[in-house]
């Protein structure tokens, strides 16, 4: 089960912290200090070549100087291999340099028509232009802000509009299986978060057991009309077996629980994407309106805004550097195609994948990395056919340490073995002791973890670790964290 999170005093000193351990100190160029690197090399050599679990298996891993940029070690670093979740490394810097630190996302209340006598004899338009934090109070203020106009009655339509981007809702290396999951939500310029996660485009499905017998109770939050709940699932004995599912149709909001659950056993929340996100905040927005008390006498649809309306109410979300927090910390994938989209609008007027990617391209080739050996398909990695050598991404992280954003960049990676979910992220289980600030990544067979690492002596180094053609992901953590340790104690 998910925890809401707080900016609170408690996360913003251990940031101050955490980024002010990563201030630059250039090492001394000794002959011990060579001597050390090459015992690095041996180390991480022979545990690659001994480790059982990379037998057929792939690593790409490349370490720098973070103060000088010089690569100290290097195993298939210039190999191509998928990045998986690193690729949001990527994605970030370019957002941050193109969008920039202060970059809001908005969202409009407009009309085409008069109000007279708390009436609108025209129709109202709720225009998304990619805000991924929307979350049901926020439709519930947009509803007040209408009655705030003088608007009780409206003689028109109530029309949502996305056209701010492209309907094309899923990335086009996305494994089909995923579409039903968070991390595999429908992109669009106009969508809704169930909570603070800000996982756009998804809804909260809760399974509370009943008496041994009876069917579960199944909940979706935030509630909506707009998804359907088939529960065929059944309350079994406490000491019975849990063998529950939870899966959403597939063109669909119909989601189908089946399986069972022991009596007493804890609640079970899945967070499920929806189909046509547009629909889900077009609800969310019709019931606010009806809570306000609000009526019309039209339709309530999806459409397009006419160029020339009057604007009730603009609403902007957390800056980018804000936002960067749960988009780096939790990995949130539709935050980075929703970059991706952006950076298409803001730089071509076209918010495609096709033209946010080759946004990327060009702000990564400014930084230094050599564009002409990767391979990009999407903004958050979950593609299968991004490739990326570790030799670069090393070379990215050690460019943007000169940008201005870059205290902004370091703060929204997870640090290693802080609990704080906020601060740690997904690595706040791993690495305890070590002083590092890294991303993680992991799809089927891949696993990867890049970042900075302070060493025994105080020195600052940048690692890429690549782990590819795994049997199976979830052993390589432990790998990596071995692999983490050993470059910390270079001297």
């Amino acid at each position: 089960m998910r925890k809401f999170y707080s900016f609170g005093m408690l996360f913003l000193f251990l940031t101050v912290c955490l980024i002010g351990s990563f201030a630059i100190n250039k090492p001394e160029q000794t002959d011990s200090g060579e001597e050390a690197s090459n015992m690095l090399g041996e180390k991480l050599n022979q545990l690659i070549e001994n480790e059982p679990k990379l037998k057929g298996a792939i690593a790409g891993i490349s370490v720098r100087h973070a103060s000088t940029g010089d690569n100290i070690y290097d195993h298939m670093g210039d190999v191509r291999l998928r990045p998986a979740s690193n690729m949001k490394l990527l994605t970030a810097a370019a957002a941050l340099s193109v969008l920039g630190e202060d970059y809001t996302f908005v969202t409009e209340v407009l009309t085409d028509g008069s109000v007279s006598n708390n009436e609108l004899n025209g129709d109202l338009f709720l225009k998304g232009k990619g805000d991924p934090t929307l979350l049901p109070e926020d439709f519930d203020l947009f509803a007040k802000k209408v009655q705030e106009n003088g608007i009780n009655v409206i003689e028109g339509d109530i029309v949502v509009d996305d056209t701010w981007y492209d309907d094309v809702r899923l990335s086009p290396d996305l494994v089909w299986s995923d579409e039903q999951w968070y991390y595999g939500a429908q992109i669009s310029a106009l969508t809704a978060s169930p909570d603070e996660d800000f996982d756009a485009g998804t809804v909260t499905v809760n399974v509370q057991p009943g008496d041994p017998g009876e069917k579960p109770v199944v909940t979706v939050s935030p509630e909506t009309a707009y998804v359907q709940v088939n529960n065929q699932a059944e309350t079994i004995a406490a000491d019975g077996e849990d063998d529950l599912s939870v899966a959403r149709e597939h063109g669909g909001n119909t989601i189908k629980v089946e399986g069972t659950i022991p009596a007493g056993s804890a609640n079970i929340n899945e967070w499920m994407a929806v189909w046509e996100p547009t629909g889900y905040a077009l609800d969310l927005f019709r019931q606010s309106l009806e809570n306000q008390g609000i009526t019309w006498t039209g339709e309530v649809k999806i459409g397009q805004a006419p160029e020339k309306t009057d604007e009730l109410y603009t609403h902007e979300s957390m800056p980018l550097s804000e936002l960067l927090v749960p988009f780096m910390k939790l990995s949130n994938n539709t935050h980075a195609e929703v970059l991706v989209k952006e950076m298409g609008k803001v730089v071509h007027d076209e918010g495609t994948w096709e033209k946010g990617l080759d946004v990327i391209g060009t702000t990564l080739e400014k930084l230094g990395v050599n564009t002409d050996s990767l391979t990009i398909r999407d903004g958050s990695g979950i593609s299968h056919m991004n490739l990326i050598p570790a030799n670069e991404i090393t070379t990215l992280l050690y460019a943007v340490q000169e940008k201005s954003w870059f205290d902004t960049y370091l703060n929204a990676l997870p640090a290693g073995g802080t609990s704080d979910r906020m601060s740690g992220g997904t690595l706040r289980y791993r690495m305890d002791g070590q002083t590092v600030m890294a991303k993680t990544g992991t799809i089927d067979g891949v696993s990867t973890l890049s970042g900075y690492v302070e060493t025994a002596q105080g020195d600052k180094l940048i690692f890429s670790i690549m782990l590819n053609n795994l049997l199976d992901e979830e052993d390589a953590p432990a790998i990596e964290d071995k692999m983490v340790e050993m470059i910390a104690r270079e001297k």
